[in-house]
């Protein structure tokens, strides 16, 4: 029988219909540690963000025939090495991309309303500073006409653009690997849908336009002081992707001087413990890496891992 061990949890969509098909899925968590140990006895590790796959540990499992990210981002295995010595990697980059835009623009609500800096001070200070509060948060804005830079046009990147397509947004997408992308749209319910081509643009086309900039790239250091400088001021930023992309060094420094007006954060350097100065910083809205975790996105997530480990070993049970 072929063992599977979801480290970091699967739903039980995915486990069901795993062991429906002869498999036998292990959830309980085996600290990182144990793992060179316990994993050699396993055909398949499924794992999220908190458990890394590295190259001892890979080499430590000749038996280990797939291992499965449940999410996009695969910087927590070495999977080129994995790859190389005839492991298969196998992520889910379809079915979280509507829950990640739809937090993006939770973070982008926020910060055009204050709401992140509302929903700390009201409960303290709101029965004796009531009209001081209400003045300064006065100055929100109205997204309807405002232009959104995206950076990394792929299938989260696209749904941030139907999203910002309905509510009358610019958008100005930046993808070196892609010149257009056709986003279509349909109203449920009705029979109305058209579809629209958004032209990719350049990073430094991008840069000093945009009201709003968010990031949905799988790594590496995106966004700089040489690319903040370069900013619109009162830009908003947003980071749903992946801790480090937005330099955290540059962003405080950007918010400390106003050139950056507030940052939705959804990820963090040094998880699962972000430094202090992101946690405190009064103009930073912040939600603890949930980008993916809703529970539509959660069982879609589960069946699409089931479908492709199913698909890999077809009748070989």
């Amino acid at each position: 029988m072929i063992k599977i061990l979801a480290n970091d949890g699967i739903h039980p969509d995915g486990k069901t219909l795993l062991e429906e098909a002869g498999y036998q899925v292990d959830t309980e968590k085996i600290p990182q540690d144990e793992l060179v140990e316990k994993l050699p006895a396993y055909d398949v590790i499924i794992i999220r963000s908190a458990t890394k796959v590295r190259k001892d540990l890979i080499d430590a499992c000749p038996n280990l025939k797939i291992i499965a990210r449940a999410g996009v981002g695969i910087d927590n295995i070495d999977h080129e090495y994995a790859k190389s010595v005839g492991k298969v990697v196998i992520n889910t980059p379809a079915a979280s991309s509507q829950s990640v835009a739809e937090l993006t623009f939770a973070h982008i609500f926020s910060l055009s309303r204050y709401l992140y800096d509302a929903n700390r001070l009201m409960p303290n200070i709101g029965d004796s500073e009531f009209k001081r509060l209400k003045k300064s948060y006065s100055a929100g804005m109205q997204l309807r006409g405002k232009t959104i830079g995206i950076i990394g046009f792929g299938r989260i990147g696209q749904e941030v653009a139907r999203i910002a397509l309905g509510l009358g947004m610019k958008i100005l997408p930046v993808d070196p690997y892609l010149e257009s992308a056709s986003i279509s749209l349909e109203a449920p319910g009705n029979e109305a849908a058209f579809t629209v081509t958004l032209r990719t643009v350049d990073m430094f086309e991008m840069l000093p336009k945009a009201d709003f900039i968010t990031v949905h790239v799988p790594g590496g250091n995106v966004l700089g002081e040489a690319e903040i400088e370069k900013m619109k001021d009162g830009v908003r930023l947003i980071n749903t992707s992946r801790g480090g992309v937005i330099d955290e060094d540059a962003l405080l420094k950007g918010l400390d001087s106003g050139k950056i007006a507030g940052a939705g954060i959804d990820v963090f350097v040094g998880e699962p413990k972000p430094r202090d100065e992101m946690l405190e910083h009064r103009k930073i809205s912040l939600t603890p890496h949930i980008g993916a975790s809703t529970l539509q996105a959660q069982s879609n997530i589960g069946l699409e891992l089931a479908d492709k480990i199913i698909a890999f070993y077809g009748d070989d049970k």
